[in-house]
């Protein structure tokens, strides 16, 4: 599971606008937003440099699921 939803949330960055700054379509930002599907390790480090945040910001804990 990621937080790239509430990290856009907390930047005021909309989905729309990450889409394009990673060449991906908004549908996927939408679908990596609601956890319906992870990013690869590759893109999750682009989004994090574009949201200039440390990867591990944009990931939940085990422990935050409990």
């Amino acid at each position: 599971m990621n937080r790239i939803k509430e990290v856009l949330k907390d930047k005021g960055i909309s989905q729309t606008w990450l889409a394009k700054q990673t060449g991906k379509s908004y549908n996927t930002i939408n679908e990596y937003a609601r956890n319906v599907r992870q990013p690869s390790l590759e893109d999750l480090y682009k989004i994090a440099e574009i949201l200039n945040v440390e990867a591990k910001e944009l990931l939940v804990l085990i422990k935050e699921l409990n």
